[in-house]
C-alpha cells in the first residue's frame, strides 16, 4: 500500500488547512490510520488517529483544533486543521496498519505503511 499526502502549504496563524492522504489500495478492516508530524531535529510525534471501529485520538496539543476523518469509500484519510499556530509548523505524515492499535497509536514502529509527507508552515 502506498500513501500519498497532499494539502500542505503556508498559512498565517489562525488559518485552516485540510490534509489528505490517499491510499493506493483499499485498506481492509481492521485498520488503524494516523497522522504524525516532525520538525527537523526533533522526533516524529503522533497528531491524530482513527481506527476501523471509528475510534479517534488526538495529541493534547491539537485536541479541539484538529479533526481526523476517514472516507473508506474513497480510501482517503483527512486531517482538518483549524486555528493553526506557528508551533504546528512541521512535515505531516500519514501512516496505516492492518490492526487496531488503540493506546499504542503513537508507537511509530507499529505502522506498516507511510507516506512521504506534506509540509505545513504557519507564520505568526
Amino acid at each position: 500500500v502506498q500513501l500519498v499526502e497532499s494539502g500542505g502549504g503556508s498559512v498565517q496563524a489562525g488559518g485552516s488547512l485540510r490534509l489528505s492522504c490517499m491510499a493506493s489500495e483499499y485498506i481492509t478492516s481492521p485498520y488503524s490510520m494516523a497522522w504524525f508530524r516532525q520538525v527537523p531535529g526533533k522526533e516524529r510525534e503522533g497528531v491524530s488517529y482513527i481506527s476501523s471501529d471509528s475510534f479517534t485520538r488526538y495529541a493534547d496539543s491539537v485536541r479541539g483544533r484538529f479533526t481526523v476523518a476517514h472516507d473508506s469509500a474513497q480510501n482517503i484519510l483527512y486531517l482538518r486543521m483549524n486555528s493553526l499556530k506557528p508551533e504546528d509548523t512541521a512535515k505531516y505524515y500519514c501512516a496505516a496498519v492492518n490492526m487496531i492499535l488503540g493506546a499504542l497509536w503513537t508507537n511509530q514502529e507499529q505502522y506498516s505503511f507511510w507516506g512521504q509527507g506534506t509540509q505545513v508552515t504557519v507564520s505568526a
